[in-house]
């Protein structure tokens, strides 16, 4: 395949990934209206007006728009090198029930494990975040457990369709014997590739597994997986409530008031799993990537006691250094006056437990 080939294939992706429509679409008619996130093809962000994303997507990437200052100078990010352990085979295969035990695969993949379930996020394990194997997003560092690593896996939330957060590859290797938990429309998406222990939420939807109900929560983001289906399936994040706390995972997220809704409703949360990169430039990217200050604002919202930084280090999708999130995120809890200890970043193949409710 020849350069030019692989660079309109890899730009045909950055629009699958990144560029979607995320503008309100018509609302279906009817005696019965639908919720305020349905549209009559699909579904829409409730907080976000059109906003002529063609335009400005092609902007971004031909250096169009403006020069953004960067939120750190570039002699305060040391170059990037991924902080990867050794995994903790022994704790990863024998935790206690009784706590939170949650490990960083990498970008928004974790093992969580409580009340003896051993529950995933995000799964994606492949070398790169495409549908293609020779193009798209590579992993900058490998996967801190393989899937020969993991334990039975019983359960998977799914926060939306991109391909660095559903990856074929990585659900269908994980088989027949692990319950998906999918927003509103992607089960036939399951289906189609073999795998029908299935269930589909729509916002605010519950459902039960073992000891654990999961809540599907609204986020701010949008779905497309061609270039043909945007938004017809939903996008979400997910409360966890569990025998030793509420676990919110966020998904990827623009910031909006859809939190302080979520810590009213669910709150307060005794880990929340936050989306923390993704986020430069912010005149494109604000709208459906949260920045390290929004993120802690979201970790106030939903009242969580302790948070950890995910979506970053792992695949380069955006324009902030890849070692980054990290350094912002410190200089936002301190302007908020919250302790560094109170949202946390992981090194990948790290695990942390976390004991008792809020």
């Amino acid at each position: 395949m020849s350069g030019k080939i692989i660079s309109l294939v890899s730009l045909g992706l950055a629009i699958v990934g990144l560029g979607a429509a995320w503008g309100p679409e018509p609302l279906a008619s009817g005696s019965n209206p639908a919720p305020s996130h349905h549209s009559s093809n699909g579904f829409r962000n409730v907080y976000l007006e059109p906003d002529g994303w063609v335009w400005n997507f092609w902007r971004w990437r031909f250096g169009l728009a403006p020069r953004e200052k960067p939120a750190l100078l570039a002699e305060d990010v040391p170059e990037y090198r991924p902080r990867a352990v050794a995994p903790d085979l022994n704790r990863v295969h024998h935790p206690d029930p009784q706590t939170i035990q949650v490990t960083w695969i990498g970008h928004s993949t974790f093992l969580l494990q409580v009340a003896g379930l051993n529950i995933l996020t995000d799964p994606i394990f492949s070398q790169r975040a495409s549908p293609l194997g020779l193009v798209g997003p590579k992993r900058r560092v490998p996967p801190g457990l393989s899937l020969e690593e993991l334990p039975p896996v019983h359960a998977t939330v799914i926060s939306h369709n991109h391909y660095d957060h559903l990856d074929r590859r990585t659900v269908v290797r994980l088989g027949h014997s692990v319950q998906f938990f999918v927003p509103l429309g992607l089960a036939s998406w399951f289906h189609r590739n073999g795998l029908f222990r299935v269930q589909e939420l729509d916002w605010w939807q519950t459902a039960s597994f073992g000891a654990v109900r999961l809540h599907c929560v609204p986020a701010q983001h949008f779905s497309m997986r061609t270039l043909f289906d945007r938004n017809r399936t939903l996008w979400c994040g997910w409360v966890l409530e569990t025998p030793a706390g509420r676990i919110y995972f966020t998904g990827d997220t623009g910031y909006c008031p859809h939190f302080k809704e979520i810590g009213n409703r669910l709150g307060p949360m005794r880990l929340s799993l936050i989306h923390i990169g993704g986020y430069q430039p912010r005149w494109f990217m604000r709208p459906m990537h949260a920045n390290p200050e929004e993120a802690v604002r979201i970790h106030q919202d939903v009242g969580s006691r302790h948070s950890i930084g995910m979506h970053w280090g792992t695949f380069k999708l955006t324009e902030e250094p890849l070692g980054e999130p990290p350094l912002y995120l410190q200089e936002a809890l301190k302007q908020a006056k919250i302790p560094e200890t109170q949202f946390v970043v992981l090194q990948i193949g790290e695990t942390r437990v976390f004991a008792g409710e809020p």
